[in-house]
């Protein structure tokens, strides 16, 4: 083991002073390195001699007193400064802040180039790395074979902090909790602290934007201190990356004692196995996923047929065969797409917009008439959402109602898109939900036939537009419409008037004069005098039911073929 102490008897580098910190000089050497950059703290490790010329910091006191301070914090073995090239003698400030911290502060003459002492030094230490190299083969052996023997993160968790002693967290690519293992000796308990529910994130958001934007591209631990009240709780952080992808995060929590050499082998050997079971956890639930998928699929496009293959898939993935069910599609036109020229990316982007949608939507599912399901293909988002069977049927008001909290919650989290919520009816059986999915599907193109970029319909609403759209050609739609209405609409072009969306108003309002007054926000006569004129072109007093009905249905296929026509 090679100490600060242990310089001064180096005959190849005679002349090295000890200027300040005399309280570290045991401190132990692993490497040496030279420092020329300020921003370099996160890529340091602890037991690092640090060289420098001192150029970085030769007209600035604030960064020499911070330099100081950052690499007693990191556990450092010392700094060492080439004098006579940017000074004359080392500044009384670092000097004093050496002796508070107690870091050896080192002055190296000038006729040494800092190559040479990095040779020299590293020869002495080279020396005891056997030692450490088998104490660190044998944690990685144990680690590996905790990781066959299917222990998982939580075995690997608890015997990290063991071997290290100190409290562990270890937390996704999204820094939600995984696990975390506590010291018996921490004063400082992590449930005090931070939340520690698995799948939330633990840390403060603030916290958390002090991290680099190039962590996964770090191959060593960083420093970062965490503030609660009164407390200041050093951190070491250490991304777990294969190939610059994050798979998640090793937090330290540093309250027992300082981190050594080993540690940080050991903590670098943990993040290699964390990866393994990251990806191994991963693959095993795409696999579960695909399975989750292709059985959708099948429910809702109703291919299964057989009520014992049901039972025993809704049994496996969460569903209630005795449940009655209803289903709403969420369709999302995603703007930030068409920016990306990479289809790659474009693809990725648009994952993680409709996985944040449903994380979004499972938030607010206890606000749902029932049990609520939700997963997403691609641009779409689909619930299934089950009730007791002795329950009230949920009606179209309180199935919108639901829906109208969805959008408003997707609205207000998600920028730059446009949403399209279909609502099928409720069925008895989950038997049946293919025919409820299919309903809000087309109560979605309905939408996107008549041009809304925004909204949400239940099929009930639609279901004349389905009929008339989905069983009759345009050309004898058209053709029933001219015979009955084609009148007005001729006058409506040719003399700008818009007696059909007055007529259309006359019908929803059950051809009350007042109330359709009322909504068209015109005087009572006035809509007498249209009504009147409508009467004349089409020759009819509007009292036949049977020409009622007819007129009815013309004006229901006016919307499916004239949507584009602008009347006020």
């Amino acid at each position: 083991m090679l100490t600060i102490k242990d310089l001064f008897d180096i005959k190849a580098i005679d002349g090295i002073k000890l200027v300040a910190g005399e309280k570290g000089m045991n401190k132990e050497i692993s490497l040496v390195n030279i420092m020329e950059n300020p921003d370099k703290f996160d890529w340091l490790s602890t037991n690092e001699l640090l060289l420098s010329t001192g150029y970085i910091f030769k007209d600035n006191e604030e960064l020499q007193n911070k330099i100081i301070m950052e690499l007693s914090e990191i556990n450092c073995s010392g700094l060492c400064i080439k004098v006579k090239r940017y000074f004359d003698k080392i500044p009384q400030n670092m000097i004093d802040q050496a002796n508070k911290y107690g870091l050896p502060l080192l002055e190296l003459p000038f006729e040494y180039t800092l190559s040479q002492v990095i040779s020299i030094i590293n020869e002495k230490v080279s020396g005891r790395y056997d030692l450490l190299n088998r104490k660190a083969l044998d944690f990685h052996n144990t680690m590996f074979r905790i990781a066959l023997d299917g222990g998982g993160i939580n075995s690997i968790s608890s015997m990290l902090s063991e071997t290290i002693s100190n409290p562990i967290l270890f937390l996704d690519k999204d820094w939600s909790l995984l696990h975390y293992s506590e010291h018996k000796d921490n004063n400082v308990l992590l449930e005090y602290c931070l939340d520690l529910a698995k799948g939330r994130q633990a840390f403060p958001k603030e916290f958390l934007d002090s991290m680099p934007k190039n962590i996964s591209k770090m191959k060593k631990s960083i420093k970062r201190i965490f503030y609660l009240e009164e407390l200041k709780i050093k951190c070491r952080i250490l991304p777990v990356a294969v190939a610059n992808d994050i798979y998640g995060y090793i937090v330290v929590w540093q309250t027992v004692r300082e981190l050594t050499e080993f540690d940080y082998i050991v903590l670098q050997q943990a993040a290699t196995i964390m990866a393994l079971e990251r990806i191994k956890a991963k693959e095993i639930e795409e696999v579960k996923l695909r399975i989750r998928q292709d059985f959708y699929d099948d429910l809702l496009t109703g291919k299964i047929t057989s009520s014992d293959t049901i039972q025993t898939l809704c049994e496996l993935h969460g569903l209630n065969t005795t449940y009655k069910y209803h289903c709403m599609v969420v369709n999302i036109e995603y703007d930030e797409i068409d920016f990306y020229e990479d289809i790659v990316a474009s693809k990725k982007s648009l994952e993680n917009m409709v996985k944040k949608c449903v994380d979004l939507i499972y938030s607010i599912s206890i606000k749902a008439n029932g049990e609520v399901t939700c997963f997403h293909r691609n641009n779409r988002i689909i619930l299934l959402i089950g009730q007791y069977k002795n329950r009230i049927p949920i009606s179209i008001s309180d199935a919108k109602q639901f829906a109208n909290v969805i959008y408003n919650l997707l609205s207000s989290e998600i920028d730059n898109n446009s949403l399209l919520i279909g609502i099928g009816r409720q069925y008895d059986t989950i038997h049946s939900v293919h025919k409820s999915f299919t309903e809000a599907i087309e109560s979605v193109r309905l939408m996107e036939r008549f041009d809304q970029k925004e909204g949400i319909s239940h099929f009930e609403e639609h279901s004349i537009y389905h009929l008339l759209d989905s069983n009759i050609k345009d050309i004898e739609l058209e053709d029933f419409f001219m015979k009955h209405l084609g009148k007005i609409y001729e006058h409506d072009r040719l003399h700008k008037t818009n007696y059909i969306v007055t007529l259309e108003n006359y019908f929803i309002n059950n051809l009350n004069i007042s109330e359709t007054a009322k909504a068209m926000f015109l005087h009572r006569n006035t809509l007498i005098y249209r009504i009147e004129k409508i009467k004349d072109i089409l020759n009819t007093n509007l009292k036949n039911s049977e020409e009622l009905l007819q007129i009815q249905l013309a004006l229901k296929i006016f919307r499916l073929l004239y949507k584009a026509l602008t009347v006020e």
